[in-house]
């Protein structure tokens, strides 16, 4: 799948999903209900545009996702990069960091993650 692209919305029903699948749909309806706050026309109209889309599946009303949560979060996370920072990963962990505070753990795993990345 090519395109990972996901709207607010359409991303917060699939960690549902995500957290949830296997999941029968009408306990896919009761758990969006509840943590999204929607009706279930809302929910199978989501369903069914993810499901033509290559998403998930609802195959004799179970549903499972069919992209995993990480293959999702890394195009995301590139494709907000590139559009927002013009592809620049320093300029976004300034934005991101400025203001706040590491602790000494975070600190610790950004070294590790960077050292991991860089070939050291």
């Amino acid at each position: 799948m090519d395109d990972l692209r996901l709207c607010e919305s359409d991303y917060r029903f699939l960690c549902v999903v995500w957290d949830h699948a296997p999941v029968a749909s009408g306990e896919l309806v009761k758990l969006c209900a509840e943590k999204l706050g929607w009706k279930k026309p809302t929910t199978y109209t989501v369903l069914r545009k993810l499901c033509q889309r290559g998403f998930c599946q609802n195959q004799d009303t179970i549903v499972t996702a069919l992209v995993p949560k990480e293959q999702v979060q890394v195009y995301q996370s590139e494709h907000f990069v590139d559009r927002v920072f013009d592809g620049s990963l320093p300029q976004f962990l300034t934005a991101f960091l400025d203001g706040r505070a590491l602790s000494q753990e975070e600190a610790e795993e950004i070294r590790s993650i960077i050292d991991r990345y860089s070939g050291q």
